[in-house]
C-alpha cells in the first residue's frame, strides 16, 4: 500500500515549485490569480516582496504547489496511492487530492484559513526535541504554565508547544535539559490551541457556505489520526485550527495497516520524508543542564573574517558543516531579523526538524538559522 503525503506551514522557500509546475498547469494559476488578487506564481517564484512567510501568503502559496505538484503526478500517469495524509495546512492538499473540492474551492479554503490564522497575535511557539510529550506536560504543570500546550505531535521526541508568548518563554529553560533542545518558532499565533477558538468559529461558518464531498480516497485527519468519518469534512477541518497536530499518532496508524506501507511526499521539501524516519524508529526521549551543552571538541576553525555572512548553501547539513569548519563555538553573530548587538554562539550548528540549519544564542536563549546570521 502507498500514502502520498504534503508538507504544511514551515516547509515554504522562495522558488518552490519551479517554472515548469507553473507552465504546465496555466489555467490553474490563472484561477488561482484572480482568487487571490496577486499572482501566485511571482509569490512563490521571486517573493518579491518579502511576503512568502506571512501565513496569510504561506497558505495559499504551499497549497497551490502541492496541489499542482500531485496534478502533475496524475499527468504523468502515476496510480492513485491508497491513502493521503497532510500535516495541518497540508490536510487541505490531501483532501483536494482525494476529491473532497475542487482547486478554486481549495484556494479560496486556504486563502480564508490564512486570513484567519494571521489575525492571531499574543501568541507563540517552539519545538521541544528530544523530549518526551508527558514529561514535557509534567514540567509545564510543575511550573504553573498553564496556558501553553502541546500543539503538534511531530515525531516521539519532536512537539511543538504553542500558547501565551510570555508563557511559553518562560518555559524554555525548565524544558531545555540535558539534550533536550527547544527552538522558538517564527509565529504570531498560538495556532493549534484553543486561543484559536474565535478563528475556528468562523472558519466554521465559512465551511458552511462551501460545497463539500466525502473524500474518494481515505484521508487521515490531524486532530483524530484516523481517516475521515463520513459527512465530517467541514466539522473535522473547522476543528484542526484549534486543535493538536496528531502526526506521530497518523504516522503510526498508517505503518501499523501495512509495516510495508510507502510514503511519498507530494509539493515543496522532503521535510515530512526526514520526520518519518524517525516515527519509523523512535529516538530514546532525553532526561532531564541549564541549556544544551557545547560539544566536546569543535573542528578547528578558519580565521573569522568581520562581516562575513553564514554559508548559503542549499543543503542544511551542508550548511550546518560549512559552518563548524569555519565558526567555533562562541563565534560573535548579529542576527538581520532580531538582534542590534551581537550575540554568541553556545553551540555547534545542528539541523533541526530534518532541514533546518541552526545553532544556539546566548543572550537570546534560542536557535537561530544559520541564513539569518551574519558574524560580527
Amino acid at each position: 500500500m502507498k500514502t502520498c503525503m504534503f508538507p504544511g506551514q514551515g516547509s515554504q522557500a522562495k522558488g518552490m515549485g519551479g517554472a515548469a509546475l507553473f507552465d504546465a498547469f496555466p489555467d490553474e494559476v490563472a484561477a488561482a490569480d484572480g482568487i487571490l488578487g496577486y499572482s501566485i506564481r511571482e509569490l512563490c517564484l521571486d517573493d518579491p516582496r518579502g511576503q512568502l512567510d506571512s501565513t496569510q501568503f504561506t497558505q495559499p502559496a504551499l497549497f497551490v504547489v502541492g496541489a499542482l505538484s500531485y496534478m502533475a503526478r496524475q499527468k504523468a500517469g502515476e496510480p492513485e496511492p491508497d491513502y493521503f495524509a497532510g500535516h495541518s495546512l497540508g490536510e487541505f492538499n490531501a483532501l483536494h487530492a482525494a476529491g473532497a473540492f475542487d482547486f478554486a474551492t481549495g484556494v479560496r479554503l486556504v486563502q480564508k484559513r490564512g486570513e484567519l490564522m494571521s489575525r492571531a497575535s499574543g501568541g507563540g511557539m517552539a519545538a521541544v526535541i528530544n523530549a518526551d510529550p508527558a514529561a514535557i506536560e509534567a514540567t509545564l504543570r510543575e511550573h504553573g504554565l498553564d496556558r501553553v500546550y502541546l500543539a503538534n505531535f511531530n515525531t516521539p521526541v519532536q512537539v511543538v508547544i504553542s500558547g501565551d508568548r510570555e508563557q511559553v518563554a518562560a518555559a524554555q529553560p525548565h524544558l531545555q535539559k540535558g539534550r533536550v533542545l527547544v527552538f522558538p518558532l517564527k509565529t504570531s499565533g498560538a495556532f493549534h490551541t484553543p486561543f484559536m477558538a474565535e478563528a475556528q468559529k468562523e472558519f466554521a461558518a465559512f465551511l458552511a457556505t462551501v460545497a463539500l464531498d466525502d473524500p474518494r480516497v481515505p484521508v487521515i485527519a490531524n486532530t483524530t489520526a484516523r481517516p475521515y468519518e463520513q459527512g465530517a469534512v467541514a466539522a473535522t477541518l473547522a476543528s484542526q485550527i484549534a486543535s493538536p497536530v496528531r502526526w506521530a499518532d497518523a504516522m503510526a496508524y498508517l505503518m501499523g495497516l501495512d509495516g510495508d506501507m510507502a510514503f511519498e511526499e507530494v509539493g515543496h521539501g522532503d521535510v515530512l520524508t526526514k520526520m518519518l524516519r524517525a516515527n519509523r524508529a523512535p529516538a530514546k526521549p532525553a532526561v532531564a543542564s541549564s541549556a544544551p551543552p557545547a560539544p566536546a571538541s569543535t573542528p578547528t576553525p578558519a580565521p573569522v573574517v568581520h562581516g562575513d555572512a553564514a554559508p548559503r548553501t542549499g543543503d542544511a547539513n551542508a550548511k550546518v558543516e560549512a559552518w563548524n569548519q569555519r565558526y567555533p563555538v562562541g563565534t560573535r553573530v548579529v542576527s538581520v531579523q532580531t538582534s542590534k548587538e551581537p550575540l554568541t554562539t553556545r553551540t555547534q550548528a545542528l539541523v533541526l526538524f530534518g532541514h533546518r540549519a541552526a545553532v544556539y544564542l546566548e543572550g537570546y536563549e534560542g536557535y537561530f538559522d544559520l541564513d539569518e546570521l551574519n558574524v560580527a
